[in-house]
């Protein structure tokens, strides 16, 4: 992998991963159309999305300070029987509600390795039918766009709606900012809250996965380029950045849509692709 090659895919990681047009995807059609596929490609990926994760710890450091010590707080209550749902403040409730959505991913745990064959294998079908899952959900949100449940008021089912939104979004092309946002919206959050909840719900969630895939990475003493992945590092995480204020915005100022058209119209060339490519009996490449 060329260093060019590191940095356009860190720029397009730090851009996908906040924006609702699923970062897994573009990275899958990146590779497939570059030839740079395959278990290199998976373990940067890992790195690519540890960088937009360090973006997400700087965007949302207050909350997530607060949340942290909240945390440990409500241990000590529950310990000493002192915990109440019903009275816990934002903070407290965004803890418990993140930790119920996460716990809904453990099903899909068991189809894990299906989901990243999807991503390693040489069709793309399955990526654009996935795209065009997305700008269904998007589409629909735009519609839901006015409600006021804040971090004090979300309950659980509103938790268990998000954390099944994110399961499915483990398949490429199906975006997990835009499926949790969207459920969010769907709960009735107001914007700003589905926003927020979305992005800190996806920390534990990535964090699991890029240590899983880095782990096993030094195990089997893959053949890692260093250079690139620190400098895809820094660059995901620059450019996630920038994109969390991107979208922050853009939720908020009614223009969600715009990701659905892109996303729809995505899905329909990726299927067209794939179906040439079927034809064809050879993958498309750019490399």
């Amino acid at each position: 992998m060329s260093l060019i090659s590191a940095i356009f895919q860190a720029i397009i990681q730090g851009l996908t991963e906040f924006l609702p047009v699923s970062s897994s995807g573009h990275l899958s059609l990146y590779q497939h159309f570059t030839g740079n596929s395959g278990e290199g490609a998976l373990f940067f990926s890992a790195v690519l999305h540890l960088g937009t994760l360090l973006a997400v710890f700087i965007a949302f450091r207050t909350r997530i300070i607060n949340m942290i010590k909240e945390f440990f707080t409500m241990i000590g209550d529950i310990a000493h029987k002192r915990f109440s749902l019903k009275k816990a403040n934002g903070d407290r409730r965004m803890v418990v509600m993140v930790i119920a959505s996460t716990m809904c991913l453990l099903p899909f745990a068991i189809f894990k390795s299906w989901f990243e064959s999807v991503a390693e294998d040489s069709s793309i079908f399955a990526e654009g039918l996935c795209f065009l899952y997305t700008a269904a959900i998007l589409f629909m949100s735009t519609k839901c766009m006015n409600g006021r449940k804040k971090a004090e008021n979300i309950s659980g089912k509103d938790s268990i709606v998000v954390g099944l939104f994110q399961g499915v979004a483990l398949l490429p092309g199906v975006s997990r900012s835009g499926s949790t946002i969207s459920a969010g919206l769907f709960c009735g959050f107001t914007r700003s809250t589905a926003v927020e909840y979305s992005f800190i719900l996806g920390i534990p969630a990535i964090l699991a996965s890029c240590l899983s895939e880095l782990l096993k990475a030094f195990k089997e003493h893959a053949d890692i380029q260093w250079g690139n992945c620190i400098i895809g590092f820094i660059v995901a995480a620059a450019v996630g950045l920038a994109a969390i204020k991107l979208i922050n915005w853009l939720v908020k100022s009614d223009k969600f849509k715009i990701f659905a058209i892109y996303t729809l119209i995505l899905g329909g060339v990726v299927l067209i692709i794939s179906i040439i490519e079927a034809i064809k009996g050879s993958p498309i490449s750019f490399a």
